[in-house]
């Protein structure tokens, strides 16, 4: 297994040119990218600063599945999490963000990304989210996965590692610490991952990029 100090980017913060190539580049290689300090310091410290002070009451116990088959199952998660809107500042910055990378990697790589959906996640200690994988082929139109870590001087120590199976020739899986600013980017139908339990409050966003599936008779994605 590999953690993640072996993907130093030697990446400046906000250089947004940059991280668009390395995550292309690491997207078309291998399938993900992982990449330390590649949110803007403003806007990881302000996206930090607004979920760690949001109101109990804002977040919702995580289910599995979407729409009619959505359900609660402990066994598998216990995270909490509050769906991004842009009816706040950093909201609407981080959306404007992930739309900026969705237009770069759409040139890149000709994804065909249509949209964009994430949450804030809190897990508390001892939280977890078994293994699993975020779109199932042929049954979702999640394209690719997105994590960023809002958790500022987090320790190796505390845990609350994302684990990816990544099956390669030089390793079986990356484990990776969710330290403040990495952003993760991967294929949502090819990496079961999970997240270990934490010994301290654990923040992040989880977003997907999704194609555009709607018909006559169904919009997609739902609004």
């Amino acid at each position: 297994m590999t953690n993640s100090t072996l993907f130093d980017t030697g990446l400046e913060c906000g250089d947004s040119t940059l991280v668009h190539e390395k995550i292309a580049k690491g997207i078309y290689e291998q399938g993900y990218a992982v990449l330390p300090n590649a949110l803007p310091i403003d806007l990881a410290n302000a996206l930090a600063a607004h979920v760690q002070s949001m109101p109990a009451e804002q977040f919702k116990q995580a289910g599995i599945g979407r729409d009619q088959t959505h359900a609660l199952n402990e066994q598998v998660r216990t995270d909490e999490v509050c769906w991004i809107s842009d009816d706040f500042d950093a909201g609407r910055a981080w959306l404007d963000w992930a739309s900026e990378l969705q237009v770069a990697l759409n040139r890149r790589l000709f994804l065909g990304l249509f949209s964009f959906e994430s949450h804030f996640a809190h897990y508390a200690p001892g939280n977890f989210y078994k293994r699993h994988l975020d779109a199932f082929k042929g049954e979702s139109n999640r394209v690719l996965s997105l994590v960023v870590y809002l958790n500022p001087d987090w320790q190796p120590e505390y845990g609350g590692e994302l684990v990816i199976e990544v099956c390669d020739a030089q390793h079986d899986a990356v484990k990776l610490t969710p330290s403040f600013g990495t952003v993760v980017v991967f294929l949502s139908e090819e990496f079961p991952h999970e997240v270990l339990p934490a010994s301290h409050d654990r923040y992040s966003i989880a977003g997907w990029f999704r194609l555009n599936t709607s018909s006559t008779e169904r919009v997609d994605p739902p609004e």
